[in-house]
């Protein structure tokens, strides 16, 4: 006769002195489960080391547990605390997150999309809300549970959770004007299919349009989000001898590369140079000098969004759109001071 190479339920059942019904009901409703049963249950599971075959049960229409977080790169601290915040909050409700990365390519996102439904995911987190049609329409299709998180707008085709990062550009753009700074420079990622990029510079320029003050296109400067890419890129506007007094960046990535460049030639920030980024991600306040930015509060994004998420999938007859703005805030620290007259 042939050994199983592994446990399954009846083993499990068997060594908890439960029915295989008791066993599968404490995987998927707990509570109603007396709590020393669960405690056996749990120690025959680990004794045995099963493992559910979620696969195979979401082929025959039950649930997977599982949720799709599609985010655009894993390379740097961008989504760190938004990931950290969204994972545990879907942990604490028994969900299992599944990361892909498109690498702000909104085709691949699609295919992304495409392979996560085929692994029977109960819901989909994205970032931002510039994604293409067919993703949409996929959504919609398939009825697919959704969030998309960092962006917030009040005419969305799926629920969000976000800052208003328009809102975000206007506060950094309007702080750095305070200090009575006229000669500014810009540096920014590309804003094509990064709808959080193009809506903080779409802020900035428009305070800055509002108060006079032009920006020369060579002052303009555009960066991947990378420290080393963009010190690259400022070093030689810091370098001239005609260069801005104050930098605004577009993200806090970006913005230390920026100190950095102008600490390596040899110029003092903020004193010859402020610095502003957007953001206040991990260790933007234990720069030196700490920066100057604008708190997104992603962790309360992640928080909020995994909740709503949560909810969504549990009730089946929620279709309403929800949609949840988080407030930013100025961080006024070292990187930005008044312009010396």
């Amino acid at each position: 006769m042939k050994t199983k190479k592994y446990a399954d339920i009846i083993d499990v059942a068997n060594l908890a002195n439960v029915s295989p019904a008791t066993v599968s009901r404490c995987f998927n409703h707990p509570d109603k489960v007396r709590p020393d049963t669960r405690k056996r249950i749990q120690l025959a599971v680990e004794s045995t080391g099963y493992i559910r075959n979620r696969a195979a049960q979401a082929i025959h229409g039950r649930r997977s547990g599982t949720v799709g977080l599609i985010v655009p790169t894993l390379d740097n601290a961008i989504f760190a605390t938004l990931i950290q915040a969204f994972s545990e909050q879907l942990n604490a409700s028994g969900f299992t997150m599944l990361v892909a990365t498109h690498g702000y390519d909104l085709d691949r996102e699609y295919q992304l999309l495409r392979s996560l439904l085929e692994h029977r995911v109960e819901g989909i987190g994205l970032i931002g809300l510039d994604h293409k049609d067919e993703t949409y329409s996929l959504i919609d299709r398939r009825e697919t549970r959704s969030v998309a998180m960092w962006n917030y707008h009040p005419d969305t085709r799926i629920s969000c959770v976000g800052a208003d990062n328009s809102e975000a550009g206007k506060l950094i753009a309007q702080h750095v004007l305070d200090l009575g700074h006229k000669r500014i420079a810009l540096v920014f990622p590309d804003t094509f299919e990064n709808d959080r990029a193009a809506n903080r510079l779409e802020g900035v320029l428009s305070i800055m349009n509002k108060a006079g003050v032009q920006i020369p296109p060579e002052w303009h400067l555009n960066t991947i989000y990378s420290i080393k890419n963009a010190r690259e890129v400022s070093a030689p506007l810091l370098s001239s001898p005609n260069r801005p007094t104050a930098i605004i960046a577009g993200n806090d990535v970006i913005a230390q590369g920026v100190i950095y460049a102008a600490q390596s030639l040899g110029l003092n920030v903020p004193t010859d140079i402020s610095v502003a980024g957007i953001g206040d991600f991990s260790g933007s306040a234990h720069l030196l000098p700490s920066l100057t930015t604008i708190k997104l509060r992603s962790n309360k994004v992640g928080q909020t969004a995994a909740i709503i998420l949560d909810k969504l999938i549990n009730d089946s007859e929620n279709k309403n759109i929800q949609r949840v703005a988080i407030e930013v805030e100025l961080m006024k620290r070292q990187s930005t001071c008044r312009l010396a007259i």
